[in-house]
C-alpha cells in the first residue's frame, strides 16, 4: 500500500528510510509546538488551546502535502507571520485575535485562488527579486528583534528608545546560554539543536526555581477556546487591506523558496528544470493556511528545516507523513509546553533570525535603486515594529526611486499594484 501511495522505489527509498527523514525533519522543527502558543498567548488567545491548534494545524497539513503532493516537507505556521499576527495586527493595530485570524483566513483564500491560476507565476514574476528577498530578511530582523526582548538582552530606555539590559540577571543569562548552546550545535550539525536548545535552558531554569516543573504527559487542554473563532466578516476592513497582502505575499514568496530548495536538495526537478507536482505542493501549502485559521492559527506554511529530512534521505510524502503524525503525538505532552519560559525560546527566535537574514546576500547589490528599497524593507520592518509597514515602504521608494531615476519603464504591473494600495493606506486609513 506504501508503495503504491508513495512511489518508493521509483524515488529510490524505503519504508525505513523515510521514517528516519521524518524524524529528522520533526526534531529539526518541533520547537514550533513550544514558540508559536507563546506567541498566539501574548495576543491575547488561550495557551494551551493555541499549542493543541498548532499540533493539530501542523499535523493536518504534513498529512495533506505528503498524501496530496508527495513531497517530503513538514509545515507548520510560519515563524515571522505569527509576529506579524500577534505584535502587528493585536498589537499595534488594536484588532482583536479574532479579526486577525479572520485576515489570516482570507489570505489563505486568495494564496489558494493563485495557486490554481496564472495569477501566482504572474505575481512571482511581476515582484522584484531584492524585495523578495527583502522581506524574509526583514521579517528575520523582525523575529531577531523579538527574541533579544523576550530575552532581556534588550529593554525599553525613555532616553534612547532601547539598551542593554542587565546581563547578570539569570533569565538573561539563561537565554544567551540558550542561543550560544542552539549555535554550537548547528554548527555540529546536530539534528534538533534549536530543540535541544530550548529544553536544555527550560531544564536549568526548572533548577534555577524560575519554574516548576508539571509533569511531561496528560491529556490534551480543551481546544474550543480558539477553533471556529475567527471574524471573517471583522476583517473585510479597507483597514485591514494591508494586512492581507502581506499575511499573502511573505507567505507566496516564503513557500515558493522554501519548495524550490527543498525539490532541488530531494532531486525533484527534472534535467529540463520541470518540478515534480510543485502545482500541487503550493495547492496543499495554501489549503493548510485557510485551514490553520480555523485552528486558531498564523498561516501555515512549509519549513525550510525539512531539508534536515531530506538530507538523511526522504524522498516522498511518507516522510510528511511521519512529521504529521508525530505532531498529533506531540499533543500530549501539554504539560512540558506550558512551562516553556519565553527566555527559553529567545535564543531559538535569536537563532531562526540569523538564519532569516543569510538571503542578503543574494541582493542585487550594484543597482542602487534596487538595493535602497530592499534595505528600507529590511531595516523599516523591525524599526516601525511591523511587517506590513516596512513593506510599505519599501514598495513606495522602489517606484519613487525608479521614476526619479527614469526607469520608469522597468516598474513592472505587481509592483505598481502593491505601491497603490499601499500609498492608499497611508493616505486614507
Amino acid at each position: 500500500m506504501l508503495e503504491k501511495i508513495f512511489k518508493l522505489k521509483e524515488n529510490n527509498t524505503s519504508v525505513k528510510t523515510e521514517l528516519i527523514a521524518g524524524f529528522t525533519t520533526f526534531i529539526t522543527m518541533a520547537y514550533i509546538i513550544f514558540v508559536n502558543p507563546q506567541m498566539m498567548s501574548s495576543a491575547g488567545m488561550d495557551q494551551g488551546a493555541s499549542f493543541v491548534g498548532t499540533c493539530l494545524a501542523a499535523a493536518i497539513a504534513c498529512i495533506l502535502m505528503g498524501l496530496y503532493a508527495n513531497w517530503p516537507i513538514g509545515l507548520a505556521p510560519g515563524m515571522g507571520l505569527n509576529a506579524f499576527f500577534t505584535y502587528t495586527v493585536v498589537g499595534e493595530m488594536g484588532y482583536t485575535w479574532e479579526i486577525a485570524l479572520g485576515s489570516v483566513f482570507i489570505a489563505g483564500i486568495l494564496f489558494w485562488i493563485m495557486s490554481i491560476t496564472p495569477i501566482r507565476q504572474w505575481m512571482l514574476e511581476s515582484i522584484p527579486m531584492n524585495l523578495r528577498i527583502a522581506m524574509g530578511s526583514g521579517v528575520g530582523l523582525f523575529i531577531g528583534f523579538i527574541g533579544l526582548k523576550n530575552g532581556g538582552i534588550i529593554v525599553s530606555n525613555e532616553a534612547t528608545l532601547i539598551s542593554m539590559g542587565d546581563l547578570l540577571k539569570i533569565e538573561t543569562i539563561l537565554s544567551m546560554l540558550g542561543f550560544l548552546l542552539i549555535a554550537i550545535l548547528a554548527v555540529r550539525k546536530v539534528p534538533g539543536a534549536i530543540l535541544i536548545g530550548v529544553m536544555m535552558v527550560t531544564v536549568a531554569s526548572i533548577f534555577s526555581d524560575l519554574i516548576q516543573f508539571e509533569g511531561l504527559i496528560s491529556y490534551p487542554p480543551a481546544f474550543m477556546p480558539v477553533f471556529m473563532k475567527l471574524d471573517i466578516l471583522g476583517a473585510l476592513d479597507l483597514a485591514m487591506i494591508s494586512v492581507i497582502m502581506s499575511f499573502l505575499f511573505v507567505n507566496l514568496f516564503d513557500t515558493a523558496g522554501t519548495l524550490l530548495g527543498v525539490a532541488n536538495q530531494a532531486k525533484l526537478v527534472d534535467e529540463s528544470g520541470n518540478v515534480s507536482n510543485l502545482d500541487k505542493a503550493l495547492k496543499a501549502d495554501s489549503s493548510s493556511s485557510a485551514v490553520g485559521a480555523f485552528l486558531g492559527c498564523a498561516p501555515v506554511t512549509s519549513y525550510v528545516e525539512s531539508s534536515a529530512g531530506v538530507e538523511a534521505g526522504g524522498r516522498t510524502g511518507l516522510t510528511a507523513v511521519t512529521v504529521g503524525f508525530l505532531f498529533l503525538i506531540a499533543i500530549f505532552f501539554s504539560p512540558l509546553a506550558s512551562i516553556i519560559p519565553a527566555h527559553a525560546t529567545s535564543g531559538a527566535l535569536i537563532y531562526v533570525a540569523i538564519l532569516m537574514l543569510g538571503g542578503m546576500e543574494k541582493l542585487n547589490w550594484s543597482d542602487t535603486s534596487e538595493l535602497l528599497p530592499a534595505l528600507i524593507i529590511i531595516v523599516m520592518i523591525p524599526l516601525t515594529f511591523s511587517i506590513a509597514n516596512g513593506i510599505a515602504l519599501g514598495f513606495i521608494s522602489y517606484v519613487v526611486l525608479k521614476i526619479g531615476s527614469g526607469k520608469v519603464a522597468l516598474i513592472s504591473a505587481g509592483a505598481w499594484f502593491l505601491t497603490l494600495v499601499f500609498l492608499s493606506k497611508f493616505i486614507f486609513l
